[in-house]
């Protein structure tokens, strides 16, 4: 699935209801800038067969306070369940997130 770049003058211009255009790789989603360089990522290394683990998220200051992390991991839980997986959560930021969205508990490994 190819995924759409989005341009950080394009996230300025974002409401709440538009979601950002990430790249999608194994094991972590991202968002670029004009340039290629990272803006905000998470990632999800995997632990086995199909578990993988929150480990990291990351948003670049310039973007803080527009929902980016929210809406990566919004994002990495859509794919992990589209993928069959099971996510540990060692992120403090998923840590956080997922009881939030227990829309979403599924995916949690136990």
């Amino acid at each position: 699935r190819a995924a759409s770049v989005i341009l950080s003058s394009e996230v300025n211009a974002m409401t709440d209801s538009q979601q950002p255009g990430f790249k999608t790789e194994p094991n972590r989603i991202w968002l670029p800038d004009e340039k290629g360089d990272m803006l905000a990522e998470v990632l999800f290394p995997a632990e086995g067969a199909n578990i993988v683990n929150i480990t990291h998220t990351f948003v670049d200051d310039s973007l803080r306070g527009r929902g980016i992390a929210g809406k990566l991991m919004e994002a990495a839980a859509a794919e992990l369940r589209r993928q069959g997986k099971k996510t540990k959560l060692t992120c403090p930021y998923a840590v956080q997130w997922f009881p939030r969205h227990p829309e979403f508990s599924d995916i949690l490994y136990k």
